[in-house]
């Protein structure tokens, strides 16, 4: 079962029951890219697309905020998801190593038990002589409340390697497939996963993949037409390619 709505998060997230859902998996606009404000001010394509790529797809909206109003807003949505997610649910927050302090403290300021930090290492990078590699992004990972041991869910590696294939990217800054294969894996089996900057749905692609219901929000219409194809697509099954959603591919094949 899956359901995307079209719309701002927050607004989205304050119209969910309480306890109606069993984990928040999400990757949030990181508002990073660059150390000063002016740097995260820049288009998404200009701060995530690397140099040379024919196509950066189609920017996305909520990604230039300071380190003080990401930190607030931030807290904010999170508050909100809490109630949302029963007691005992698990929370997954996408970041990159600028803002893995922010996001730390707005996962327990919005009411959270922070439990640690899981490494996605994505093999390759912009390379920088003389500097260690920025080749890993990390989630952010906690609970709400007491965590039970004997939740249905497996022990997962903190330390998960896939390269970003071409093929498999559907949003400027989309995570791979197997990656939150992986990750959903935290919601109990037969649970619902939501996510409130669903993108181009990878969350939702990997947890009705691996047997989870999702519940998603988007606020860009090419971003939700996308999702809803790839989502549309995963209930039977199926996995689609960038070249399945690019723009004009014929949207009856995709159901």
């Amino acid at each position: 079962m899956w359901d995307l709505h079209v719309g701002e998060s927050f607004a989205w997230l304050r119209s969910l029951p309480d306890d109606s859902a069993d984990a928040l998996i999400t990757d949030p606009p990181y508002s990073s890219g660059g150390q000063y404000r002016g740097d995260r001010t820049q288009s998404t394509g200009t701060k995530y697309v690397q140099g040379g790529v024919r196509d950066p797809g189609v920017d996305f909206q909520g990604d230039n905020r300071d380190q003080r109003s990401f930190l607030t807003w931030s807290t904010l949505w999170l508050s909100e998801a809490l109630r949302v997610v029963r007691p005992g649910g698990a929370v997954c927050l996408f970041t990159d190593w600028r803002q893995l302090p922010t996001m730390t403290d707005a996962l327990q300021a919005g009411g959270w038990i922070w439990r640690g930090v899981a490494v996605w290492d994505k093999q390759h990078c912009r390379p920088t002589r003389g500097r260690f590699a920025s080749q890993c992004e990390y989630v952010v990972w906690g609970s709400n409340g007491p965590m039970p041991f004997e939740r249905d869910a497996p022990t997962l590696p903190g330390v998960v390697t896939h390269h970003q294939r071409g093929t498999d990217k559907h949003h400027q800054t989309g995570k791979p497939t197997p990656v939150m294969r992986h990750v959903v894996q935290l919601c109990e089996r037969g649970g619902t996963v939501i996510d409130p900057f669903a993108g181009s749905a990878s969350t939702g692609v990997a947890a009705l993949l691996e047997g989870r219901s999702f519940l998603g929000c988007e606020v860009s219409a090419h971003y939700a037409e996308v999702a809803r194809a790839r989502l549309g697509a995963a209930a039977q099954g199926v996995v689609l390619t960038s070249q399945d959603t690019a723009p004009g591919a014929p949207q009856e094949s995709l159901w």
